[in-house]
This record gives structure tokens, sequence and C-alpha cells, in this order.
């Protein structure tokens, strides 16, 4: 079902001439401002009209509904994530890589002074209960940035940078979670410490995975 309504989403949007993307952008890109900051309940379909500057009707030829709008902010939150770190990802296949890509998530929160959280995390408490088509957009999302980062220890496993017990999938979900688990404690305390804890230790443990050097003798 939801891969179907995906599909025609896309459908749409290859349809839209240049003026007609750009006011469809316009819109998802304020719907999905004002979803980060007064959640999803709090943003109504006139709220976003009005701040995007354009007619009711407008919203409605582009989106239909406010479930639709909200599967839009869920890919634009996906992509925007993913465009930010994706010169990274391409590199993850390091310690060097890993951890260049730590201090960007830890420098990031910090300019934002932890406020906000992680916009595709903040989308799941109020939809993953209620909206079983955007939970599914959502997981779609999350396993978009796991399989990103699983490519890079993966790489680093074929090469022989891991040892045999390690296991690049499982890794990834940790990562994962500590950026989301992290970032969550960060925007709680307005402090990016519990990010970088987060972080340490999973990278520390992946550190501790890499095969032993013979010491050079003296």
């Amino acid at each position: 079902m939801a891969g179907r309504g995906t599909n025609e989403l896309a459908v749409k949007q290859r349809r839209l001439t240049p003026k007609g993307r750009a006011t469809r952008d316009r819109i998802v890109s304020v719907a999905a401002e004002l979803m980060h900051e007064h959640g999803v309940a709090g943003t109504s379909l006139g709220d976003v009209q009005k701040a995007a500057g354009v007619g009711a009707s407008q919203v409605y030829h582009y989106f239909g509904d406010k479930q639709s709008l909200i599967r839009a902010v869920i890919a634009y939150h996906t992509e925007a994530i993913l465009g930010t770190v994706r010169p990274h990802l391409g590199r993850l296949d390091s310690m060097e890589a890993l951890r260049a890509w730590r201090d960007m998530l830890v420098t990031n929160l910090r300019q934002r002074n932890c406020e906000g959280g992680c916009p595709l995390g903040s989308l799941v408490a109020g939809l993953a209960e209620d909206f079983p088509e955007c939970r599914a957009d959502l997981a779609g999302g999350f396993d978009q940035w796991e399989a990103a980062v699983r490519d890079g220890l993966e790489a680093m496993y074929d090469r022989g940078d891991l040892r045999r017990k390690a296991d690049p999938a499982r890794l990834a979900v940790a990562l994962l979670a500590a950026v989301e688990g992290g970032t969550l404690l960060a925007q709680l305390h307005r402090d990016p410490a519990p990010l970088e804890t987060a972080l340490d230790e999973v990278l520390d443990r992946i550190e501790d995975l890499r095969p032993r050097r013979a010491q050079p003798r003296l």
C-alpha cells in the first residue's frame, strides 16, 4: 500500500512544470519547518498555506490531504539528512572517516544549540502509531540512512580492516541508534555531550574490532 502511494506521488511530481515543482517544493519546505517546530498535530494545512503564501486550492492540488503532505515532508527530511552526510558516507570506510563524521554531527548539533533534535526522528512519536503508511515511509528513510552507513563498514570488513567476528549490519544499527538516542538526550539537556558519548562508545567498539597488528621488534 505505502509503496504504491509513493510511486503515485513520484509520477505526479514528474508531470509538474518547473513552476509547479517550485511551488510544490516551497509548500513542502514550509510544512517541514512548521512540523519540526510545532509538531505534526500542531500544524494545519491552513498554517502551511499561510506561511507558504499560496492558496488553499494549490495545497490540495499538490497533496490532496494532510497525510500526503506529511509523507512528502518525510521524503524531504530523508533527502536532507542523506544530502548532508552523503559526501562523508561515501568515505565511511575507515576509522578516520567515521570519526570525522562523528565530529560533523556533533558540530552541527552544537551550532543549533541542540534545539529541534533530528528532523526525521522527531516525526516518529507523532506518526508511528496512528499513521501506518507514514510509519512505513519513516522506516524507509531510516533504512536508507542505515544502508549508507553499513556500506562503509562492509567495505572495511571486505578489506580486512575489521576482524571476521565483526558484523557490519549490527554495527550500522548501533551507530544509527547512537545518533538518534544521543541527539534526543542532547536536545533535552541542551548539551551535545550525550551525542558525543554515545558515538564515541560505538566507535571505540569498532576500533576494538580492527585486526591486531603485529608489533615491530626492537
